[in-house]
Order: C-alpha cells, then structure tokens, then sequence
C-alpha cells in the first residue's frame, strides 16, 4: 500500500508539471482517423515491408508498455480494436514535443499521427510525427494483473480486468454476439420482442425470494421481479401469439459460481405449441448459436467434451432417477420407501413433502450434475410446477422440461397452464405451503387469472439463462466471468 501511495503521488506530480507546461490533461480535440486493426488490416494489403513513406494515419489509444531509448522510443498502444507499436523520435516530433511525451507514462491514453514502415524485427509500427496526450493516468495499472490470485479485485475492478486482458474483453463480445444470435432467431421466427414492468405489485412467476421497494407516489409496495412470465402471458392474451424478453431478473437469494442476484434471462411464448416443440426449437436455436459463436457444436467447457448435435438425449424425472441414479422404479412408486431414502442421503424433508418434492430433492442431489452433454428433464412434479399445464394422461405430473448441459440448468419450460379456476388453486396452495413470510406478503395476483379468465390460447413458453449460456459457449467456471460489473460485498479497505 505504502509503494502505491507512493506512486500515485509521482504521477499526480507529473500531471502538475505537465499542466505547468501548458499540456491539457483532459482534451477531446484529437480525432482517430482509423481504428488500430483498420490500420493492419491496410498494411496487410499493401503486402510488403513499408518504410514510412506513404499516408499517415491518426490512431488513439492507452500506452500499454513503453521502451526508452535516450533520443527515442518504443510502445505498444491499445484501443477497442487491438494493439500496435509506434516508434516515437526525437527528431520526428520536435524537442518540445518530445520532452512532453517522456512525462507521460503507461496507462495514458495518447494520440499519434505517422506513416507505417516495418521494424528490422519485422513488426508493424507508426512512426509517429505527432504526439497528442489526451488523457492522464493518475493510477498504475498492475504489472501481472493477469495473475492476481484475488478473483474479486478483477471482479470489482472490472476497467483494469478489460484493459489489462484481452481475453475478458472477447468474452464480453462473444456475450453480444450470443444475445444478438437469439434476437435473431426468433426474429426470424415470427416472435416479436417486447418489454414488461420490471416492478410488480404482486410477487410471482416464480419461486424465488424478491427484493421489494416502494413506491412513494402511489404510497404502494413494489417488487422488482423475479420473471417476466405473468406479463408476457397477459399478452397471449390480448392476441400477441409470438413474444419475448431480454432482459433482467432479480432475485433475493445467495451467490455462488451460478447465481448473481441481478441476472439476465431470456423467456419466450408461443401459441398453439407444446413443449415439444419448445425442445425442438431449443435444440435448433442453440446448436446454430453454438457454430456461429465457437465454429462447431463440438465444444469443451472446464476440461469437459461435450457435444451439442441435435437430437439431445430426452429423459422423464423417473427415467433419470432410475437411468442415473440407481433407484428402482419401485422404490419411486413407493411414498415411504421413497422417503426413506431420501432421508439416507440426508435430505431434510418437511412432513408436507409429497413424493414429486421428494423425487426433486433426490434428482438435484443424484442427477443433475452428472449430465454433461445435452438432456432434456420432463414429466416434473405438477407439486413443484404451479404454472404448467397438468399432463392429460397422469395428472401428478406436468408437460414440463428442463435443459441441463454440464450438470447445470440451462432453460426452463412447458406447455401452460390455461385454466384460470386451476390457476388460482394452485397459487393458494403454493401460497399456503410458502407459510409466513416477513419480507413478502404472498397473494393471488388477480389480475393475472382475471386476464386467463378472458381466455389464453393454449400456449408453450420457456426461459433460458443467458448469463449461463454464455458461461457455455466462453468456457467460462463462474457466473461472475460474463457479467460486467457482478454483484459483490462491500470492500473493507478503500484505496
């Protein structure tokens, strides 16, 4: 910390005799002519080596290292784009430009104006004829910042993590890329994208703890939502047959290498489907982002293969239970033996819980990490499932599934549940098992079966976690890796 302070008050000393000398140290009067890779790219046209004879090109960027040489110099300059050198020479940019440019120190952000020519090393460079410092660095940028053991300080400093790690910065494009593949495709499926409240009078869409506010105005409590799917079924309702959102949930819950409180998710509805034809268009959607993002559906996520050619592997609750865990299908058709062993592999069971709760317990604890490559879960619980659509054959159960790829879920759907007095029964009884609650009064929302009421067209929806397809498709082992700014504790010390 003491060297720190120390260097921070050598660069401050700096931008003081620069500013003695009459340097702005905040100016926003250079204008970059070509971006740093248009500028390879035309060298890589002329082809041969260049000797600083041609055009000269105006580039701008952070001074990323610097190699002195008495009456000249060396540096890598960085923009959005990617890295050059640039030769800066004494003779080239005049004396007085010249003792500027020794004040200015890694970090800075700097304009140059020069022709190209090739180093005897055989490596691109400006040769600059001006030099334009434009803004000042009043802090360091660590030496190996790369090989920080504290995760966090990468985390919390997300703007020294971009700059010092070209890799990030791919991962938060490949994070675009991702986003703008999914518009695309249901774009050019006939589903229109929409934006629903991100504060609701009534909590619901899913189970999960909100964080709440209020509303001063309307002197009402708000919660800021936990999903968008009550909103997006209102407009199955008005006559939209096609919908979807992207954008963010919030949830009042625990983080992990899974879970950011604040995260992004992607939920869809489409009339007159199943969620058959859910899993059909997730397998086409997701595989066409997969090449078009890493060139192949074969990919390697932690050291894992694991591959996205459809058809993806299709399993019941049951099948899954029975195919990976080794429980026998007549121990799953036994409540007691089923409660027994759950309780053998120490799951903690309230004396509520019936055998869907129970089943669900064991396959997160037995199951769900052991399916690498892509399999489809259905036929879940309808006591777990309040907003899908009863299986017509086997009402204990619902025409649900989840994706799981690398033993984590990835999406969520099924084919919904469209009638309002069935609706309103299962939201009393998830209510009434929820029991007392300090920070959320649980309630019907009456307005949501009042729109069913109207009549809803028989529809299937789905929600799929961006965050965590991008974690997938950038082999990234946290959550924290592809969101820009994470949530995280407050830091102990300030610097």
């Amino acid at each position: 910390m003491e060297e720190l302070n120390q260097v921070l008050q050598q660069r401050r000393q700096k931008a003081q005799e620069l500013a003695e000398l009459g340097v702005s140290l905040y100016t926003n009067d250079f204008r970059p002519s070509h971006a740093i890779l248009a500028v390879l790219a035309k060298a890589e046209e002329k082809g041969a080596s260049l000797h600083g004879e041609g055009p000269e090109y105006a580039i701008a960027g952070r001074v990323m290292t610097v190699r002195n040489f008495g009456k000249a110099a060396f540096l890598h300059l960085q923009d959005a784009s990617g890295r050059m050198q640039v030769y800066v020479k004494r003779d080239a940019v005049g004396e007085e430009a010249y003792a500027i440019f020794k004040k200015l120190d890694i970090g800075d952000i700097v304009g140059f104006k020069g022709p190209l020519f090739t180093t005897k090393t055989g490596e691109l460079s400006i040769a600059a004829t001006l030099v334009k410092p434009i803004t000042k660095s009043l802090r360091p940028l660590p030496e190996k910042f790369h090989g920080l053991t504290d995760v966090e300080t990468r985390y919390r400093q997300r703007y020294v993590d971009l700059i010092c790690n070209p890799e990030v910065k791919d991962t938060f494009k490949k994070r675009v890329e991702i986003t703008r593949l999914v518009r695309d495709f249901l774009n050019n499926r006939g589903f229109m994208e929409v934006e629903t409240p991100m504060m609701h009078p009534v909590a619901g869409g899913a189970t999960a703890k909100p964080f709440r506010t209020h509303h001063n105005a309307l002197d009402m409590t708000l919660y800021l939502r936990i999903a968008p799917e009550l909103y997006l079924k209102r407009l199955l309702v008005g006559g939209f047959e096609r919908v979807f959102e992207i954008n963010r949930n919030f949830r009042n819950e625990g983080l992990s290498t899974r879970h950011n409180p604040e995260f992004t998710m992607l939920e869809f509805y489409q009339a007159y489907a199943t969620y058959h034809d859910l899993m059909d268009l997730t397998e086409e959607m997701i595989s066409w982002i997969a090449v078009e993002v890493v060139g192949s559906t074969q990919i390697t996520y932690q050291g894992q293969e694991v591959d996205l050619t459809p058809p993806w592997r299709r399993l019941t609750m049951d099948e899954a239970l029975t195919e990976v865990a080794g429980i026998p299908a007549e121990v799953l058709a036994d409540p007691l033996k089923l409660r027994q062993t759950a309780e053998s592999h120490g799951i903690a069971l309230n004396a509520s819980a019936g055998p869907g709760k129970i089943k669900t317990e064991l396959f997160e604890l037995l199951v769900e990490e052991k399916l690498i490559d892509p399999t489809f879960i259905t036929a879940y619980p309808t006591e777990i499932s309040p907003l899908a659509r009863r299986n017509e054959a086997d009402p204990s159960i619902t025409d649900r599934f989840e994706l799981f790829i690398t033993g984590r879920e990835l999406a969520n759907a099924f084919s919904e549940l469209n009638d309002p007095i069935d609706q309103r029964q299962r939201m009393e009884k998830q209510i009434a098992d929820r029991g007392d609650d300090d920070e959320i009064f649980p309630e019907v929302d009456t307005d949501f079966i009042r729109a069913l009421e109207y009549g809803m067209p028989p529809a299937a929806g789905q929600g799929i976690g961006i965050d965590r397809l991008t974690m997938l498709l950038t082999d990234s082992p946290s959550i924290r890796d592809v969101i820009l700014f994470p949530h995280l504790r407050p830091e102990s010390v300030h610097s």
